[in-house]
């Protein structure tokens, strides 16, 4: 989570701390395990890029020993994520991430390679790129890919804020899409008195580019569905909430900035696949699916510079983020999309990272625990 105290200068020095601390964090490597996987028959992207569907028989089979073996590669020292990627050949593999160099994995499990990628401890991406502004305050009718957040979510001296990431409509009203830990991570009463609650204001910008004080922004929707991502011990296995847009607060068309319309229409994410997306701290960002069907453990806090704990996730979503450059602290909520330049159809829902690795939630499961759909064409 990134937060910021009552002041600008206070905002920005903590920014860059945690920007910092994100890219020490972000050490990328591979084994070198030269075992044999099942052959492909995968396809190429426009790009060049070997892309490899879910639904693949060799992708199939890989993900089916990756079940079987990832409980107990998730508990070896270090391990953050077991997910099925590809190689340099473009091949199945297992890819396992890790906090540190580890070098003790095995080099494969039931003839499949297991590849190990070094990306630093997981973390949840709440929290200050290029041309169009992602922070600045919109005029109504806003786009979103916007900085925005609870005009509450204040404790222990810090205030925070994410990413207002998408329109979804559900029973014939319309509402920002984001994450849980954005909209609803407040879960104790400890910093502020107070937990999150349904009909908090949700302002655009976030508290965290206003100075704290949400009479600097506008409230823009108003948090509807809480989702239970939040507490520790609770069982979703999406991090999502929906806002209830306020009555020309929001464009109806659900345009994105950078972006644009979307399609009303969902993919589901692929090895390889090129993606895109819209977010407050780093902007319009492209890259590749690294991994899919991820099994991780992700750090939270449970108020705004509260308290560490972990959750874990299963079927994820992991996207390439060398340097942090497609998804830093405070892109939490962006809509990941397929990298097409009309109308994309959602991917995922980024909530998290390390500096060599994004996190998303799968669109699908994400839509059905809400119960909604995407707006678009």
């Amino acid at each position: 989570m990134d937060h910021s105290r009552g002041t600008r200068s206070r905002v920005l020095l903590l920014v860059l701390l945690l920007v910092a601390l994100g890219v020490g964090l972000a050490v990328m490597g591979c084994g070198d395990n030269p075992t044999t996987a099942p052959m492909s028959s995968s396809i190429e992207s426009p790009s060049g890029t070997t892309v490899l569907r879910a639904d693949d028989q060799a992708v199939q089979a890989v993900i089916a020993v990756q079940n079987r073996h990832t409980a107990d590669l998730m508990r070896l020292p270090g391990v953050v994520g077991v997910g099925t990627s590809a190689d340099d050949l473009g091949q199945p593999v297992i890819r396992v991430f890790t906090e540190r160099l580890n070098g003790r994995l095995p080099k494969e499990v039931d003839g499949v390679r297991v590849i190990e990628q070094v990306t630093g401890r997981i973390i949840a991406h709440k929290g200050g790129g290029g041309g169009v502004s992602h922070t600045a305050l919109q005029t109504p009718p806003i786009q979103l890919g916007t900085s925005g957040g609870p005009a509450l979510d204040l404790a222990n001296g810090y205030c925070c804020g994410g990413t207002l990431g998408a329109l979804v409509q559900k029973g014939g009203a319309q509402y920002i899409l984001s994450n849980s830990h954005v909209f609803a991570g407040d879960v104790v009463s400890g910093g502020n008195g107070r937990v999150s609650s349904i009909g908090d204001d949700v302002t655009q910008p976030g508290l965290i580019d206003i100075g704290c004080v949400a009479s600097n922004g506008q409230v823009v929707a108003d948090v509807s569905t809480l989702s239970t991502t939040f507490p520790p011990n609770s069982t979703p296995n999406v991090d999502c909430a929906i806002a209830q847009v306020r009555s020309g607060m929001v464009r109806t068309d659900g345009a994105i900035l950078e972006v644009g319309t979307l399609s009303s229409s969902t993919v589901g994410a692929s090895v390889g696949q090129a993606v895109k997306k819209s977010g407050r701290t780093t902007g319009l960002t492209r890259s590749t699916v690294n991994s899919i069907n991820v099994t991780v453990t992700v750090g939270y806090t449970d108020e705004c510079a509260g308290t560490d704990y972990t959750k874990q996730y299963t079927g994820q979503i992991f996207i390439n983020n060398k340097g942090s450059r497609f998804q830093n602290s405070g892109d939490s909520g962006s809509l990941l999309v397929e990298d097409v330049s009309t109308n994309p159809r959602a991917v995922g829902l980024c909530f998290a990272g390390g500096g060599s690795i994004a996190v998303a939630n799968p669109i699908g499961p994400v839509l059905s625990h809400l119960g909604a759909t995407m707006v678009g064409n």
